[in-house]
């Protein structure tokens, strides 16, 4: 190769140069026809040095919304550096269980083999509903039947995993089958339960603006879901704490 055609590749510009990355990490996701709902975790295909470029690009569209809402950031001291609050909030905080990957949590096997019921909660949740992103807060509680061939994992990395999961734009229903199926393929236990109860800022907020209202739901698995006496004590051990 001569002379002439090394400078020449020296001076081709990148392909990928102005690109947003966004997109780019957008076409590793459909090149992999992976799924990238409000919900997904996307972690696997942010390549390193690319979150924080997100981070500027996102605080570059959130200025734009600022603009197009009228209002001045330039003279105004408490929107001046809201784009980037803003930004850095949701990348890093209340949706970082789509952009971060799984907490590392320690597991260990069931050595004294028990089997019988165990009960977590209540755990607070924060999350934000995927229609308007307004907060949904709440609580959670778990019940799991063990086996001798399950793991297990510390109190406090129930909490961890279950805001790794809440740490998303969500709707309720399907957030509590994410933790079920998250807890699920990590413990391998012979039943799993899940309540959650939260409150939404979309109807509180906003809408009808009704302060009272709650949502409950459940997934039951295994044991709980084919023994309704087990089923009866984890609920009413529940409503227990509830009370």
């Amino acid at each position: 190769m001569t002379m002439s055609n090394l400078r020449a590749i020296d001076a081709a510009p990148d392909e990928d140069e102005g690109t947003p990355v966004s997109v780019k990490i957008r076409e590793r996701l459909k090149q992999a026809q992976q799924r990238f709902h409000a919900n997904d975790n996307i972690a696997e295909f942010i390549e390193p040095g690319e979150l924080e470029k997100l981070l500027d690009e996102v605080q570059e569209k959130m200025a734009g919304v600022l603009s197009s809402l009228v209002i001045d950031t330039d003279s105004d001291h408490n929107t001046q550096d809201t784009a980037r609050r803003v930004a850095k909030m949701y990348l890093h905080e209340i949706f970082k269980g789509r952009y971060h990957a799984s907490p590392a949590v320690t597991e260990f096997p069931n050595a004294e083999r028990l089997n019988e019921l165990m009960i977590v909660g209540p755990i607070t949740v924060r999350s934000a509903c995927s229609h308007h992103l307004c907060p949904i807060m709440g609580k959670v509680w778990i019940g799991v039947m063990p086996n001798e061939h399950s793991n297990l994992i510390g109190l406090s990395k129930y909490a961890r995993l279950i805001d790794w999961i809440m740490s998303r734009p969500q709707i309720q229903e399907e957030a509590v089958t994410q933790v079920a199926d998250l807890l699920q393929s990590r413990m391998q236990p012979d039943g799993l339960a899940v309540v959650m109860e939260a409150d939404h800022f979309c109807m509180q907020w906003r809408g009808v603006k009704d302060m009272d209202s709650k949502m409950i739901n459940s997934v039951m698995r295994g044991s709980f879901l084919k023994d309704p006496n087990l089923r009866r004590e984890f609920l009413a051990l529940v409503n227990q704490k509830k009370g």
